[in-house]
C-alpha cells in the first residue's frame, strides 16, 4: 500500500511517500526548485517521490494533505465576523488557498501532467497540528508518550498537546488564533531586522551574545501564562489579529508582512532595519526573547505533564527547531525521554499526515521507527562522474579516500561532503555537509568569508561520535538530528573554538556507527590524527537551499572555492 503525505500552500512544501508503513521517500520542494522554504504545491518533489519508487500516481492508494479547511470553521467565521474582515482582500486570499486544498486531485494531476481520472487515491485532510503530533509520536520508539506541537499557526491553532498510545492520539489542550509563541518569536525577529521566513533561527544564535536584564520584564509583558497551562498574547504588541497580515503561500518564497505594532516601537525603541549594524541592545532583546520563549514552552509542558504523567515526550512544530529550548527540557521538566524528528517544522506535516492515515484512520500497526533523515534522492557513480566531467572538475578514486580526507581536514581544508540519500529536514547530517576542523579558531571566519557568507554571530555545529559525548558535553542524551543544544565541558571548550558558541554550547549531532557508518568513519579517522572525535558540520550550500543533486554540489564547490569535494567515492581537490 502506498500513501502520499503532502505539505502544500504553506512554507517548506514537501512530499513523503510511505510503502507498506515504511518511509520510502521524503523531501522538501526547495531542494529541487532551489527556492528557500518554497511554498505552493510540491510538484517536483511529488515527481521525484514517484520516480524513486518506480510507480505511477495510479499506484497510490491514499493522499493526505496536512490542511483541513473545515477545522475549527465556526471559530474562524466568528473571528472574521467580529473583525469585519468578511470581504477583505486577505480573507479572499485565504479562501482561494483553501479552495486549492479542496481540489487536491486536480492539483496532483496537473503537477504530473496526467488526467485527473488516473489519480484514484482517496483524499484525506489532516488538521495541521494533528499532523505535527503524528509526525513525532507515530515514528518514535515510544509505545506511549506525551505530545506537544507548537509553531506559528496552522488551521487556526498555534499549539496543541496530546497523549499517544499505540496507534491512537488523543488531543488534550490547544491554543487558538490569535495567540502564538511562534508568532511572538517571529514578531521580535522582524523588529530586530530579520524579516524573512525562517529568520527566527538567527535570533536564537544571536541571543547568547546578549544580557537580558534590561528588557526581560518588558518582554514578559508580551505574553501572559494562564493557570490552565495555556497562554495569551498581549495583542497591543501585534497587528495580525486586527486588520489581518498578508501571508503569501501560493508559490515561490513565502512572505509574511510585518506583525509587530507601533506599541513595540513605543516600548523598545525604533526597529532595526534589515542590514543595519547590530548593536548590543539587539542582542540583549534576543536574549530576553529566548528566555520568555523557554518559559512559555516549560509552562505548557508543565500542564502536559500533570495531565499525562508520562515520562516520554515527543515534540514537533516550527518551535521544535529551537534547539536551545529543546536542550533544557529534560533538565527542567519531569520528562525523561525526548524525541524530535528531523523535519519538525511544516515540512514534517507531510510525514505526519501520511502516518495519521496509516495508523489513526486505517488502524494499521506501527512498524516504522524513524532513526535516519536520509530519505531523499540518491545518485549513481555515473551521474556523479558525468556531472564532474561536464563541469570541468578533475577527480580521482583513491582507495584510501577517508584517510586522505581526514588529513585534509586536519590541515585546515574545507571539505564539501556529498554521499548517499539527501537529508529530510533543514539540518545537514553528513550526506550534504560542509566539513572542517573544529580546533581552528579562525575556521568560522574562513567559512563565512569563503563559503557561507552569513552573519558572524551564527554558530557552527559539532558532529561527534556518540561514544565520546560524555567526555565532551555536560549532557549525554542522544541528539542524532542536531536538534539539542548542550554545554561543552569546561576542560574541552578551548579545544574546539570553531564549534563552541559564545555561551560555551554546541548544537550537537551524535553520530552512530550503526546508522551512519561512513560519516562515523570519517570523524573517527580525524580522531585518530588529532585526538578530537568531532568535526565542524554545516549545510552544503551558499545562501540557497542545501544541495541535493551532483550538479548542485559541483556548482557550489566551484563558486565558493572550497578546497576539496568528496562525492561518493570520488575526490576532487582545488589547485
Amino acid at each position: 500500500m502506498y500513501i502520499l503525505g503532502i505539505n502544500a500552500y504553506h512554507g517548506d512544501a514537501a512530499v513523503v511517500l510511505l510503502k507498506d508503513g515504511q518511509i520510502a521517500f521524503a523531501l522538501e520542494e526547495e531542494r529541487l526548485n532551489r527556492v528557500k522554504h518554497s511554498a505552493g504545491f510540491p510538484s517536483m518533489a511529488l515527481r521525484g517521490a514517484l520516480e524513486y519508487a518506480g510507480i505511477g500516481i495510479d499506484a497510490v492508494d491514499h493522499i493526505a494533505i496536512a490542511r483541513s479547511p473545515r477545522a475549527h470553521l465556526l471559530e474562524k467565521m466568528q473571528f472574521v465576523l467580529k473583525q469585519g474582515l468578511v470581504f477583505s482582500r486577505l480573507t479572499q486570499e485565504r479562501l482561494k488557498n483553501a479552495a486549492k486544498v479542496r481540489s487536491l486531485k486536480a492539483e496532483v494531476a496537473d503537477a504530473l501532467g496526467v488526467d485527473e481520472k488516473s489519480v484514484r487515491a482517496k483524499i484525506h485532510n489532516v488538521e495541521h497540528h494533528q499532523a505535527h503530533m503524528a509526525s513525532s509520536f507515530l515514528v518514535s520508539d515510544f509505545e506511549d508518550a506525551a505530545i506537544l506541537s507548537v509553531d506559528g499557526f496552522g488551521d487556526f491553532r498555534s499549539t496543541m498537546t496530546g497523549y499517544g498510545k499505540g496507534t491512537n492520539i488523543k488531543v488534550l489542550d490547544s491554543v487558538g488564533f490569535p495567540h502564538s509563541l511562534g508568532l511572538m518569536y517571529t514578531m521580535v525577529a522582524q523588529y530586530l531586522g530579520f524579516p524573512h521566513y525562517g529568520d527566527e533561527g538567527k535570533v536564537m544564535g544571536l541571543a547568547p551574545y546578549g544580557d537580558p536584564k534590561d528588557y526581560l520584564q518588558r518582554m514578559r509583558q508580551i505574553v501572559h501564562f494562564k493557570s490552565d497551562g495555556a497562554f495569551e498574547l498581549n495583542l497591543d504588541y501585534f497587528c495580525h489579529h486586527a486588520g489581518g497580515v498578508s501571508m503569501v503561500w501560493d508559490k515561490g518564497y513565502p512572505v509574511i508582512e510585518r506583525v509587530f505594532s507601533d506599541k513595540v516601537v513605543e516600548v523598545f525603541g525604533p526597529a532595526r532595519q534589515k542590514g543595519e549594524k547590530l548593536e548590543q541592545k539587539h542582542s540583549d532583546l534576543a536574549a530576553a526573547l529566548q528566555i520568555v520563549l523557554e518559559e512559555g514552552i516549560l509552562h505548557v509542558l508543565g500542564r502536559l505533564w500533570e495531565r499525562t504523567k508520562c515520562p516520554r515526550l515527543t515534540l514537533a512544530g516550527g518551535v521544535g527547531f529551537n534547539s536551545v529550548a529543546n536542550g533544557k527540557i529534560l533538565d527542567r521538566t519531569p520528562f525523561k525521554d525526548l524525541y524530535v524528528q528531523p523535519a519538525a517544522g511544516d515540512a514534517g506535516t507531510a510525514l505526519g499526515a501520511a502516518f495519521h492515515v496509516q495508523h489513526v484512520e486505517l488502524g494499521q500497526p506501527r512498524q516504522c521507527r524513524m532513526r535516519t533523515a536520509y530519505l531523499g534522492p540518491e545518485y549513481t557513480d555515473e551521474q556523479m562522474t558525468s556531472t564532474m566531467d561536464r563541469l570541468g572538475v578533475k577527480y580521482t578514486k583513491p582507495k584510501d579516500l577517508l584517510q586522505q580526507v581526514a588529513k585534509h581536514l586536519a590541515d585546515g581544508k574545507v571539505i564539501g561532503w556529498f554521499e548517499g540519500r539527501a537529508e529530510f529536514g533543514p539540518r545537514a547530517l553528513g550526506h550534504r555537509s560542509i566539513l572542517a576542523d573544529p580546533r581552528r579558531a579562525d575556521m568560522k571566519d574562513t567559512l563565512n568569508a569563503r563559503v557561507k557568507r552569513r552573519e558572524s554571530f551564527r554558530p557552527f555545529a559539532p558532529s561527534i561520535l556518540e561514544e565520546h559525548v560524555a567526555e565532551w558535553f555536560e549532557n549525554t542524551y542522544p541528539s542524532p538530528f542536531m536538534l539539542l543544544v548542550y554545554k561543552f565541558k569546561e576542560d574541552k571548550r578551548a579545544l574546539v573554538p570553531a564549534v563552541c558558541h559564545v555561551d560555551q554550547t554546541g548544537r550537537l549531532q551524535t553520530v552512530s556507527r550503526e546508522i551512519q557508518p561512513r560519516y562515523w568513519e570519517i570523524i573517527d579517522e580525524f580522531r585518530k590524527i588529532t585526538g578530537v572525535p568531532i568535526l565542524l558540520n554545516t549545510s552544503f550550500n551558499e545562501d540557497e537551499p542545501m544541495v541535493c543533486s551532483p550538479e548542485d554540489a559541483v556548482e557550489c564547490f566551484q563558486s565558493t572555492h572550497m578546497d576539496v569535494l568528496v562525492m561518493g567515492d570520488f575526490l576532487a581537490v582545488n589547485p
